[in-house]
C-alpha cells in the first residue's frame, strides 16, 4: 500500500511516523515548506534540521526507523491544478494542510477516486475530550471540529493524538494489524 501525505507539518509528519512504525513501507511526501524553530514543539523534526525542506528532513527521520522504506519526496505547493495528478498513484492519502480552502480542494479532488482520505479538523487548543471521527464518502475527518490554529495554539498532545487516530484508520484499512497477528 502506497500512502500519499499532503503536507508534512504537525499532522503529516506525525501520521508518517506512526504509519512507518506500524509497517507501512511506501510513502509519497509532498510539501513546499521548510522546517522552522516554531515547528519543533509538535512536528517530527529536530533542531539541526531547521532550514531544510520538510519532505527531505522527514525522509531522513523515517529512514532511521525503517531503512527499507520506499519514499518519494516532492517539494511542491499543492493547488487545484496539481492535486489529483500528484496523488494518482497512491492507494490512500493523508490531508495535513494548513489552509482550509486547500483542505477542501484536496478532499474534492480525490473524492471521485474512491481511495481512502484521512483529514484533520480542529487540532488546536488543549481540549482532548472533544476529539471525534466523522465519515464523509471515502473521507474520514478527525479532530474536535471547532478549534482551529487561527483560534488557539497547537500543542503536541492533541496534534499527536489526532495524527495517531488518522494513521490507525489507514493501518486498519490496509490490513496491517491482521498481518502482524499472522507473523
Amino acid at each position: 500500500m502506497k500512502i500519499g501525505i499532503a503536507g508534512t507539518g504537525g499532522i503529516g509528519s506525525n501520521v508518517a511516523l506512526v504509519l512507518v512504525r506500524g509497517g507501512v513501507r511506501r510513502l509519497k511526501l509532498v510539501d513546499f515548506d521548510r522546517v522552522e524553530a516554531g515547528n519543533l514543539n509538535r512536528q517530527f523534526f529536530f533542531y539541526d534540521q531547521i532550514g531544510r525542506t520538510k519532505v527531505d528532513a522527514l525522509a531522513d527521520n523515517l529512514k532511521r526507523i525503517a531503512p527499507d522504506l520506499q519514499l518519494e519526496t516532492i517539494v511542491l505547493r499543492l493547488d487545484e491544478a496539481n492535486m489529483a495528478a500528484t496523488f494518482h498513484d497512491c492507494d490512500a492519502v493523508v490531508e495535513g494542510l494548513d489552509d482550509h480552502a486547500a483542505k477542501k480542494r484536496l478532499m474534492e479532488a480525490l473524492a471521485a477516486t474512491g481511495r481512502p482520505i484521512v483529514s484533520a479538523s480542529g487540532v488546536a487548543g488543549p481540549d482532548l475530550d472533544g476529539i471525534g471521527t466523522r465519515r464523509l464518502g471515502n473521507g474520514t475527518i478527525i479532530g474536535d471540529f471547532r478549534t482551529d490554529a487561527d483560534q488557539a495554539l497547537c500543542f503536541a498532545p492533541k496534534v499527536t493524538i489526532v495524527a495517531a487516530m488518522m494513521a490507525h484508520i489507514l493501518l486498519e484499512k490496509g490490513g496491517y494489524y491482521e498481518r502482524c497477528q499472522l507473523e
